[in-house]
This record gives structure tokens, sequence and C-alpha cells, in this order.
């Protein structure tokens, strides 16, 4: 069955009770997660003791101005793990060593490079980045980062079953969002106490998960790790964008869990995002690259994961990033695309404006190369599409409105292009650009078409309403004003997506199933 009906054009109706989200001129509501009203709302896990609001606030000096905690990156394939952190010294070569044992006996030495990175007050710090290879399958390992000329703390992880494993997926923790909140104490939220709020938050999600979900092997998010794009450059910006990258690393959750992260258009402005995190397989190639780096790919298993930089609006570029990947694992059973903007979302910020913008462009793209599903992220809001195909037709390519790498001239000249009545009716007409290929639910087998899906915030920093209307594509929504996670189980057969509710870790929606037979 294959269906085609326009999607409405819909009414955008503002209340008093929003905030002006300066980077998109657009609104958040006024729900957030306040830490200091809801304190207690989880049960404290053996992830990290860091449960307790004042006594995380009391901390909180130390923990923000660290900038050089340790990111887990998946590597090229299941066997590797990239590793990234920032130090005072540059080392002649960055290392890492790695043992099955606590005590580091027979630990083997792995090195890679260390390269200036930015500077905080005054401060150079250095990025440095390593490859560990030769990882066995269900395997616990033992491993230290030598950071100015002494070796760390050991810290464990755990490699997962390539053939059956689990990722968890998050959208926008976005640490610092809540800035210009008053909380239950009373306070109005500067950039500080925002991002000492977020950073709590987040340590919460990923304390709950992991205590519900230990099955989890990794962590995928679409982008926007901070708030604070620091688009100005001046020293205090740049200083808290690296407090809130810091809030961000501080879970001690991240310590074994790897990420797998991607640019948001928070992230895309500065050369934070590509200095913290150590990503396999840079696609160095792109033409319109952000400051903030590249897109990537990766596998794990029979699942090639393919990271978009979206913040590009440049679509070759993500055109030869899929070819490449796609060239080099012809065979990968599962082809998962992560990128930021949610090109079928149903808030009401993005996805009937940016988002436009490049569904038009991407779709047919991801159609050609076989990709079964999508994760987005930059709505705030649940949503999962039915299978979704192009209409095959040609589009515009919206060539006028690429930034060439300059993501805040992108924002500026689209929202100038927003603002023209002329540019709706456009767009407005550009959005005939795709077909329902299935409407079935739970289980389906053989499917055609691609799976779309938008993750609401994972720590409540930020939320945004739903469109008023729903569109046509979308499957199921909500926006129960509550961080959520989404658990992704992928087998050499089975792709299984289950979203739940942080605080009580009951499901917020049923199972979506794909099965390949």
């Amino acid at each position: 069955m294959r269906i085609f009906r326009k999607e409405k054009k819909m009414a955008v109706i503002y209340t008093a009770a929003v905030l002006c989200v300066a980077s998109t001129g657009w609104a958040a509501t006024s729900h957030w997660n306040d830490a200091s009203a809801i304190p207690q709302q989880m049960t404290q896990t053996s992830v990290n003791k860091d449960t307790n609001w004042q006594q995380w606030k009391e901390n909180w000096k130390t923990i923000e101005n660290n900038y050089e905690q340790v990111s887990l990156a998946p590597g090229r394939d299941s066997s590797k793990l990239n590793f990234g952190w920032y130090s005072r010294e540059q080392a002649d070569r960055a290392e890492v060593r790695v043992a099955k044992q606590q005590d580091m006996k027979q630990a083997k030495l792995f090195s890679g490079n260390s390269a200036a990175g930015t500077v905080v007050n005054g401060v150079t710090y250095y990025s440095n980045k390593v490859e560990v290879e030769g990882l066995t399958p269900e395997t616990t390992y033992w491993y230290q980062v030598n950071l100015n000329g002494k070796w760390q703390k050991a810290q464990q992880f755990h490699t997962g079953n390539p053939d059956d494993f689990f990722f968890m997926y998050v959208g926008d923790p976005q640490i610092g969002a809540s800035i210009g909140q008053v909380s239950a104490e009373g306070a109005k939220q500067d950039g500080e106490l925002a991002t000492c709020n977020d950073a709590y938050n987040w340590n919460k999600t990923l304390n709950g998960a992991l205590s519900q979900h230990p099955e989890i092997n990794f962590l995928v998010s679409p982008g926007d790790q901070i708030n604070e794009p620091a688009a100005d450059q001046s020293a205090d910006k740049i200083q808290l964008q690296e407090q809130q990258y810091a809030g961000y690393l501080s879970a001690a959750a991240l310590r074994s869990l790897p990420e797998a992260t991607s640019i948001g258009n928070h992230d895309s402005m500065t050369a934070g995002y590509r200095n913290h995190f150590n990503i396999p397989n840079p696609f160095v190639e792109e033409n319109s690259p952000t400051k903030a780096g590249y897109g990537y790919y990766y596998t794990y298993g029979k699942a090639l994961f393919i990271v978009i930089n979206a913040n590009n609006y440049n679509a070759a570029d993500h055109k030869a990033l899929i070819e490449k990947a796609v060239k080099a694992y012809p065979k990968a059973k599962w082809r998962v695309v992560v990128m930021h903007q949610d090109i079928y979302g149903s808030g009401l910020d993005h996805s009937d404006s940016d988002g436009i913008l490049l569904r038009t462009q991407l779709t047919p793209i991801y159609d050609a190369n076989h990709i079964d599903v999508v994760l987005q992220g930059h709505d705030h809001t649940y949503a999962r599409t039915y299978q979704l195909s192009s209409d095959g037709g040609k589009h515009a390519d919206f060539a006028e409105y690429r930034s060439n790498g300059q993501s805040g001239q992108q924002h500026n000249m689209l929202d100038t292009a927003l603002k023209n009545k002329d540019t709706k009716n456009y767009y407005a007409s550009q959005n005939l650009c795709y077909t329902i290929a299935d409407m079935n639910q739970g289980t389906l087998v053989n499917p055609k078409g691609v799976f779309y899906m938008s993750a609401n915030s994972a720590t409540g920093s930020k939320y945004y309403e739903l469109i008023p209307q729903q569109q046509d594509y979308i499957a199921a929504r909500s926006q129960t004003w509550r961080p959520t996670y989404s658990v992704v189980h992928i087998t050499a057969d089975a792709f299984s997506i289950d979203t739940y509710d942080v605080m009580s870790g009951t499901p917020i929606d049923d199972t979506y199933r794909i099965i390949k037979q």
C-alpha cells in the first residue's frame, strides 16, 4: 500500500508563557526539569553516587572547571574504541593503556596524537586522541589515560556482543539550556547555574537508564550536547562553553560508556566538539564543514552507522559520505543514519522550518542507499513516523540558504527566509516530497521505506510544544514534559526500539520492530 497525501499547513500559535531562543528566533515552553524542585525523583543507583542536589551544588566548582575529562567513542568497528581528552601539557604522543585486570598487569600501550585545542582563562588545553584496537566481544577491560605525565585511576569498560547488542539513544542533552528559568529555590538561572542544573539531570538520566537497562553497550546522541554556541569567541563565552562540556562529560557513567555523538547546531560554531570527541572515520572530504568538524561512520556487528553533520546544508557532502560508507561496508545488514535536524519530526519549532530545508534533499539519498532508520533530535519532542519514501520528484536545492560552513550565517539566512511570505509558500509547495510507504505498526517484516524517529530531551533542560495538528507522516508522538531515552536492540535479523520515561522507567510508547528476512 502506497499513500500520498498533502501535509496541511500548520498555524503556529504562541502563548504568553514562552521563553525566546536566540539561536533560532523560536521559543521554548516554560516546562523544564528543575533539579532543586525534584532532587530525589529517581532511585540512587550504583552507577554514580552524585544523586543529591545539595551535594552536587557543593561539588560544582570542582566539576565545572575540570576540562580534562575523558570521552570514549565507538571505534571504526566493534574491536576498536576511541579515546579523547584535554590536557594542560602537550605530550609527544597521547597514551592509553588497556588490560584485563584492574592492577593493569600485562597492559597494552596505545599511542595517538596531542595537538593544541583551546584556550580557557589564558590556559592552553591540548586535545588528545587515541584509538585502541584488538578488543574481543563480551570482555571486561580496564584502561588508564596518561594525563599531564601521570597515569590516571584505572577505569572499567565492557565490550558487547556485535551480533546481539543494545544502545541508548538520547535527544539533546543541551547542558545549559535552562538559562533564564527561575528555580524552586527562587534563583533565576544564569549560565553557570543552568549548566549545574542540567549536568546534574544528565547524570541522573544516565544513572537511571543504565540501572534500568544494564544491557546497554553504547550511547548515541544526535547532537546539541551543550547549549552555548560561543559564536562570538569571547573569552567568557568560550569558558562557559567549556564548562558545559565539563558538565556533560562529568557523568561518571561516561567513564565506561562509549558515546557516538553528532554535531548539533549548538555544537557547530566552534572547535570544542572536534577537540573533545574522537570520532572514527571522519569524512574530511566534506566541502562545507562546520568549525566543529565532519560527519563520520562506523560499524558494530552487522549495523553500519552513518553520522551526518546536518548543520552543513550541502546535501552533496552527505550523499558522498553515505556512498563512501556503504561502499566500505556493502554487506552491512542494517544501515542507520544519525543526524541532528529532524526532517520528519512533529515539534512546533523545527519540523516545518529548517527540517523542510533538508527533507527534500536527503530523502532521495536515503532511499537510493537503502537506509533503514534515521535517528534525529533538535525538536525536543517525541515522534516516530510511518515507513516513508521520497516521492521521486526533483525539488529545489535551497542553495541560496546554505551557510558554506558558517552556522551563524546559516541561522540568520534561515530566519530571514522564514519571515518572507513568498518563501514560506515556497516551502509549503516543496513539502510534497514524500510517500507513506507502509502504515503498519508493531512488528513489520521486510517493509518498504525508511523509519524516522525524533527524541525528546534527555535532560529536560528545554522542551518544545508539539505542532498543533499532527502531520500525516507521524505514527505516534508525545510531549510529557519529562526526560526520556530510548533503547535500541539490533540483531542480525531484527531492529527494535523502545522509549522510556527516565523518572519511572516505564515505556511511553509501544515497541516498534523491523524484521529483515
